[in-house]
């Protein structure tokens, strides 16, 4: 039982939990996931199964693109809805369109951000959130990411009585991004408070919403014996890499670590730095270009079968 399952993750459920659900449903204790979600956020989420669980950093080095909501006028301990109300600041009037674009165009790019304090990210052994709920502070490392769009299509809705408004965005960005940041940060470049009031995943890893299943649908799969439908295989995360089929008598050298020539796989590796390689239809391996050897090496092997 090898390859990826898109999980569409329902709100209310850790990452975790989807993970542990998983191995019940299969059986398997191999299962991992790759890339946290919030419990309050939902949509896509990649898990490997059996082998597969060897190309997690790949699927979590795909760029992913979020569907949301950020609420300006007022911010929370959390950056989402979850936490408490920690400032407020009453709009008079809502921002104009071309004033949050021009605030949303100056966090595109590659950037520098600060993750929040409620969040997974280690600092000296613990993680934020640890120190967060024991009511301490410490001090963040900023992180480089890259914000490749971050769309807003209207003004949104503004809220006269409440003197807040919410825009709805879309953001295409890199590994390591907190989406929740970037609304806050949205805010702080428009001089107000802000929270992101929610958000969906809406592709990583390659996949894309439309191809995600629930739970109940594995679980169904399962049970009629038919998890195909549901599992994809591990060439799913490697599609970005060029394939080069081996022979029997290259696969017989591969699976043993042995090194290749450009002229043995026919790849220039000027080109090509990186390839993946199958045998019998099935990607075995990545071999990855060494100037210093001269020839191709193992980058990463997830089957000698």
């Amino acid at each position: 039982m090898n390859g990826i399952i898109p999980l569409y993750k329902e709100r209310g459920l850790t990452s975790f939990d989807c993970v542990a659900k998983l191995r019940h449903i299969l059986h398997t204790k191999k299962v991992g996931h790759s890339g946290t979600l919030d419990p309050g956020v939902d949509g896509v989420l990649p898990i490997c199964i059996g082998s597969a669980t060897k190309v997690v950093p790949y699927l979590m080095a795909s760029g992913k693109v979020y569907r949301g909501q950020v609420t300006l006028g007022l911010a929370t301990t959390t950056e989402d809805l979850e936490g408490d109300e920690v400032a407020r600041q009453v709009l008079s009037q809502p921002f104009s369109l071309t004033d949050l674009q021009a605030a949303a165009a100056q966090l595109t790019g590659t950037i520098q951000q600060t993750p929040p304090m409620y969040s997974a990210v280690k600092v000296r052994g613990r993680k934020l959130y640890e120190y967060a709920r024991a009511g301490e502070t410490v001090e963040r490392p900023t992180r480089t990411i890259t914000v490749t769009a971050f769309t807003l299509r209207d003004a949104g809705t503004f809220d006269a009585q409440a003197g807040t408004q919410t825009i709805d965005f879309e953001v295409s960005c890199s590994k390591g991004t907190y989406v929740r940041t970037l609304a806050v940060d949205l805010g702080k470049k428009l001089g107000v408070p802000a929270v992101m009031a929610s958000l969906t995943r809406l592709k990583s890893g390659g996949f894309t919403l439309d191809q995600a299943v629930t739970l109940e649908q594995v679980a169904t799969a399962v049970a009629q014996d038919d998890l195909a439908t549901v599992l994809r295989p591990i060439d799913y995360a490697l599609q970005d890499y060029p394939h080069v089929a081996l022979s029997e008598k290259l696969w017989g050298l591969v699976k043993n670590g042995v090194f290749l020539s450009p002229a043995e796989i026919e790849t220039d590796p000027s080109i090509v730095p990186t390839v993946a390689l199958t045998y019998q239809g099935a990607t075995k391996c990545l071999y990855q270009w060494s100037a210093t050897k001269q020839q191709y090496k193992p980058l990463k092997m997830f089957t000698v079968e």
